[in-house]
Parts: C-alpha cells; sequence; structure tokens
C-alpha cells in the first residue's frame, strides 16, 4: 500500500476515535432532555411513590379542607390587582439546571399569555409559590397564605404538562374525574383499586362553571390510576371507551376556559 495512502487512513481512524467521545456526549444530552411517551398519572405517581408528604389524589397536600371554587370569601383564590391581573408570586430553587428552570418558565407562558393569571417573580410578597425539588410532583390546593411549596422532583416531574398541571392544583382546581358529575362520563372500576387507595376516587363538590367534562384536561388522570396491577384499567371512559385520557402535553382550551371563569378574567 502506499506510504501516503496508509498515512491517510491512520490519520482518519485517529480523528474519529477522537471524535467519538464527543459524538456520545452529544447525543446523550440529546436522549436525556427528551420526554418519555407515557401518561401524566405514571409519571406523577411514580415520582411520588415513597413521598414523605400525606398526599391526596396523588398529588395533593393534605388535609384537603377546600374547594377553590367553593371556597368563602375567596379567600383560596390568587388576588387581581387594580388592573384586573392575577399576580402569583413565585420563587424557583437553586436546585434546577438552567434547563429546567426554561420548562418551568415555558410551562408558566402559557397562563401568561392566555389567561389573566401572571406568575410573576417574587420580591417582596407575603404570598407566594415555592417551587422546589422534593421527593416528588405536589401541590396545595389554591392560595394557602404565606409560603407554598409546589414539588417538582428533578428526576420525573420537571416537564411541561406536569408543571401546568401542579400550577393549576396551586390555583384551585381539582383532578377532572373527582367532578361532580364525573359518572354520567367515567366509569371508576373499583374491583381493580386497592380498598385503602379508594379515598382517591372520592367526588367532590365542585361548581363546574357550565363548562362540559373534558376528558382532555390536563387535570385528568389516565386508565390505570392507583390500579392494583399496572395492566388493570380504574378510569374508563363512556359511552366510548377508546377516548384517550390523562395527557401530560399541556393545558387544554377548557382548562384556559375555567381559569379564566374562575378569576373573572
Amino acid at each position: 500500500m502506499d506510504t501516503r495512502v496508509s498515512l491517510s487512513i491512520l490519520l482518519l481512524l485517529f480523528g474519529i476515535s477522537q471524535a467519538s467521545p464527543l459524538m456520545e456526549q452529544r447525543f446523550d444530552c440529546v436522549f436525556e432532555s427528551e420526554p418519555e411517551i407515557v401518561d401524566i398519572t405514571t409519571k406523577i405517581l411514580e415520582s411520588n411513590n415513597g413521598s414523605s408528604e400525606v398526599l391526596i389524589e396523588g398529588d395533593l397536600v393534605f388535609p384537603k379542607t377546600r374547594n377553590a371554587l367553593y371556597c368563602f370569601h375567596n379567600n383560596c383564590f390568587w388576588k387581581k390587582n387594580s388592573n384586573n391581573i392575577v399576580e402569583v408570586p413565585y420563587i424557583v430553587s437553586n436546585e434546577f439546571s438552567n434547563y429546567d428552570k426554561s420548562v418551568i418558565t415555558n410551562a408558566m407562558s402559557t397562563f401568561n399569555s392566555k389567561t389573566c393569571i401572571r406568575f410573576v417573580a417574587r420580591s417582596t410578597q407575603t404570598d407566594y409559590i415555592s417551587i422546589e425539588n422534593k421527593d416528588g410532583c405536589f401541590s396545595n390546593l389554591g392560595r394557602t397564605g404565606g409560603k407554598q411549596v409546589v414539588s417538582l422532583n428533578r428526576n420525573g416531574c420537571v416537564y411541561n404538562g406536569i408543571v401546568q398541571h401542579e400550577l393549576n392544583h396551586a390555583l384551585g382546581f381539582y383532578h377532572e374525574q373527582t367532578r361532580s358529575d364525573r359518572d354520567q362520563y367515567v366509569k371508576i372500576n373499583w374491583e381493580n383499586i386497592s380498598p385503602d387507595m379508594a379515598y382517591n376516587f372520592q367526588i367532590q363538590n365542585t361548581n363546574n362553571q357550565n363548562t362540559p367534562y373534558d376528558y382532555g384536561s390536563i387535570m385528568h388522570y389516565g386508565n390505570t390510576a392507583f390500579s392494583i396491577q399496572p395492566w388493570l384499567e380504574t378510569i374508563t371512559p363512556i359511552p366510548d371507551e377508546t377516548v384517550v385520557i390523562g395527557q401530560r402535553q399541556g393545558m387544554s382550551k377548557t382548562d384556559i376556559l375555567r381559569i379564566n371563569k374562575l378569576y373573572e378574567c
């Protein structure tokens, strides 16, 4: 073989060997940030398995003392300012990476652009949300007063839909499958639910604001929530059992409508 050809081949092989780690690293970054195709319930309940918090309906902090749609004197709503804007001050823990923070702020941007809710960086406000990397995905229901934690564990909760789901809880919304008229739209398969988990399916005395039941709501859990076996359905849409529930891409049009109606945007 010609010496120059041999030298060229050696140089080429050397270049590939040096580039490989960089190529692997680049692809690793791509795959790490690519969300899995899985319903919102699975991600939340997996993340909350073994959480130190006492949670109801999977991700609501106990005690459940009120429903924001029926709260007295609106004391669990976030307050409007003189410009008819509802400001929700927040801080974000420094445990989150820049990428995590971008997911959180992008999730907030939908509220900011399509409702009168404005998530604003906290300065001196007394009531505010503290977004923290705790052991699961969970929130209080509505404004509780003072500092209230919205937990978004970095290893399973920092997805657009899950962030919006937990922020909706903080605004005062329950899960869709617990609304007062749910039995007209879904069948709860009690035989597939462990008796000690049945309380998670308790119907709430909700004011549904003259909006239709929303299978596509970001607040709706998936078919197998709290199932005794992963493949058994606990929630079946009726009359069409093939309707998809449990999406985690982002708020539906009805989710946005309800925020605007509840807060009189």
